[in-house]
């Protein structure tokens, strides 16, 4: 297996950018302090789905070669992140207004 410089490019990129998105997760979930018993706002637990589907999607496509797969393996596991994280997402719903 060669590794060109292009691929490894892309690779590091991939990982600073993903180490990006963990900061932003961290600092939008209020870490620390008093908060940390409150339930998140709303757009926090949004910004937090949303990271974390890029962050799965980046994963998928660049560390696990889902890019150069066939459309429907791409489609399936794209949809399962989308279901997961929607479940994910409606079960704080539920616990946040119930």
């Amino acid at each position: 297996m060669t590794d060109t410089p292009n691929a490894t490019r892309r690779l590091l990129i991939t990982w600073a950018v993903l180490m990006g998105l963990t900061l932003v997760t961290m600092l939008s979930a209020q870490l620390g302090g008093d908060a940390r018993l409150a339930a998140l706002p709303l757009w926090s637990a949004g910004l937090l789905l949303a990271t974390t589907f890029f962050k799965a999607h980046r994963v998928l496509m660049v560390y696990l070669g889902l890019s150069d797969a066939s459309p429907a393996w791409r489609g399936a596991f794209v949809g399962l992140t989308l279901a997961t994280l929607v479940l994910v997402g409606s079960g704080y719903l539920i616990a946040r207004f119930y």
